[in-house]
């Protein structure tokens, strides 16, 4: 449970490891890259186009919905090489990154059958087999590596720092660490 009270479905970073070790194929792991570690909700990884994309400088814009912000960000070496694996085989014809067959973006049914296998074959419970869950364990897991939580707030897009706060709990090694800085305050 969050400091807010909030209880929040994510994947433990050995779920994440095992999760991606049962993702098959270029685009696929191109979409669940994108999907965690942008924390993208399964309707902005359609959103995603050609045109979004930058490879000389590496950099993605990221279309957000629900009132959140819309940014341009670098990708990291991870996200970026399996974008650019997918861009290979897909080709560079404008449209949607992640096309359906009716050639429009991926849709969010789509989406979360693709979770819901690849979760199932990595053990992963029920409960958290759905693309929400990814952009939970973004925001959790840049908190566990104590990024500060206005990168986290930027790194989701959410507008009001409030949605970011469910990621933040003091822990005993924050409180620890605090307490460590703070032994000289008078």
């Amino acid at each position: 449970m969050s400091a807010s009270g909030k209880v929040i479905k994510y994947l433990t970073r050995a779920e994440i490891e095992m999760f991606f070790r049962q993702v098959k194929g270029l685009r696929d792991r191109a979409i669940f890259r994108l999907a965690y570690h942008r924390g993208l909700r399964a309707s902005e990884v359609a959103l995603l186009q050609l045109g979004d994309w930058d490879p000389k400088e590496g950099v993605l814009v990221v279309h957000r919905l629900k009132g959140s912000v819309s940014a341009p960000f670098h990708l990291l070496p991870v996200e970026a090489t399996a974008l650019r694996a997918w861009l290979r085989v897909r080709g560079t014809t404008p449209g949607p990154i992640f096309l359906s067959r009716n050639h429009r973006g991926i849709s969010r049914w789509a989406l979360d059958e693709l979770m819901k296998r690849y979760a199932k074959a990595a053990g992963i419970s029920p409960v958290k087999a759905h693309m929400h869950a990814l952009k939970h364990s973004c925001g959790t897991h840049l908190a566990e590596m104590d990024e500060p939580v206005v990168i986290i707030q930027d790194w989701l897009g959410h507008r009001n720092i409030a949605n970011t706060m469910v990621y933040v709990e003091v822990t005993n090694k924050a409180r620890q660490a605090a307490t460590a800085r703070l032994r000289n305050w008078k």
